[in-house]
């Protein structure tokens, strides 16, 4: 990774923005490249807008000229605005034909595209809701990589739902909380970790549906946390964020309550997280100071605790945030109406 002196600073030059007709909130990199140019990734940006119709792009961008691609004939109509989007992971793998792309979206429930060249077709709208008139919000979801037939969801209904996409039938429905469930995220083919309104982290296991393990509460009583990262590289480690909170706290699953590590050089709230996908060490986190920071995680913090590897600022508060499996030397962020990509 370049720029590893302490707190080095992210050049404006080694950003690259597009500039969105609306705010953008959920966003999406595709884990494979595109199938017509093998340098081509594609992004998927939600709408933020206060109205029943929003919108979901498709954009590709080419590392090599450091420009990106619309495609206006992949854009879609999306209900309410997306709480988050998701290209199947490790698309190559699966069995359908490469030239497509799975996308699935939350909402008011759990919806596949199949977005292909010159067109984007939905697949399904999964809906557990036993009444037709009503459903609980999805706050969030993520898809399975290592069986990407499932994706777990969390509600604000205090439940996960994990579906069997294939099949497009529910393989169970757990109460995880005892309030809203805001995300969730998938450790191993059949383990898998939510956060909650009621300020836990619960690890679950499919195996042994009756018990779950609390890893971690907020020190304040019934402090909502907002976001949970696993630790793809080191499942050892997972991360997760308060409420209006500065910090982020990292935590060790083999040593519950007690953080391994609190990152506190946010100036405002931290709104998102995401670890590096080609090392255990590394951690980006993201918020409302409008800063960008990376984070290498020692294996002890120091007497006045860790300083970023990086600092980028953005000039706006940032919504949102994802590292690019694809090309690891990419950041993406969301902010107003702009998505930028930082090169790292």
């Amino acid at each position: 990774m370049e720029n590893s002196t302490q707190e080095s600073h992210l050049r404006s030059d080694n950003s690259v923005t597009y500039e969105s007709a609306y705010t953008v909130y959920a966003m999406a990199l595709s884990s494979t490249p595109s199938s017509t140019n093998i340098n081509h990734q594609r992004i998927a940006l939600g709408s933020f807008l206060e109205d029943y119709t929003n919108r979901v792009d498709i954009i590709s961008f080419d590392p090599e000229t450091l420009s990106f691609k619309t495609h206006p004939q992949l854009a879609f109509d999306h209900p309410y605005p997306p709480t988050k989007l998701m290209f199947q992971p490790n698309r190559k793998s699966a069995s359908s034909s490469s030239s497509s792309d799975l996308l699935a979206s939350s909402g008011d429930f759990l919806r596949l595209w199949e977005v292909r060249e010159s067109s984007i077709e939905p697949v399904t709208v999964l809906n557990n809701s036993k009444t037709s008139e009503f459903c609980a919000p999805l706050t969030s979801f993520d898809w399975n990589d290592v069986e990407p037939r499932r994706i777990g969801t969390s509600s604000i209904d205090t439940t996960c739902t994990i579906w069997d996409i294939e099949k497009c039938v529910v393989e169970t429905q757990l109460i995880a909380h005892d309030k809203e469930v805001y995300d969730i995220a998938w450790g191993e083919a059949r383990v898998f970790a939510s956060v909650s309104a009621d300020g836990s982290v619960r690890i679950f296991d499919l195996r042994d549906k009756e018990h779950s393990t609390i890893i971690y509460e907020s020190p304040q009583p019934d402090t909502p946390l907002l976001r949970l990262a696993w630790n793809k590289q080191d499942l050892k480690y997972m991360a997760t964020i308060q409420m209006d909170s500065n910090k982020v706290v990292i935590l060790d699953i083999r040593s519950p309550t007690t953080p391994v590590a609190e990152l506190e050089r946010h100036h405002a709230s931290v709104n998102a997280i995401a670890w590096a996908p080609q090392s255990g060490k590394h951690i980006c986190s993201a918020g409302d100071d409008t800063q960008a920071l990376i984070w290498e995680l020692p294996t002890v913090a120091g007497p006045n605790g860790i300083d970023p590897l990086c600092v980028y600022s953005a000039g706006y508060e940032i919504n949102q945030l994802q590292w690019s499996a694809a090309q690891p030397d990419w950041i993406a962020i969301a902010f107003s109406n702009k998505m930028q990509l930082l090169k790292v």
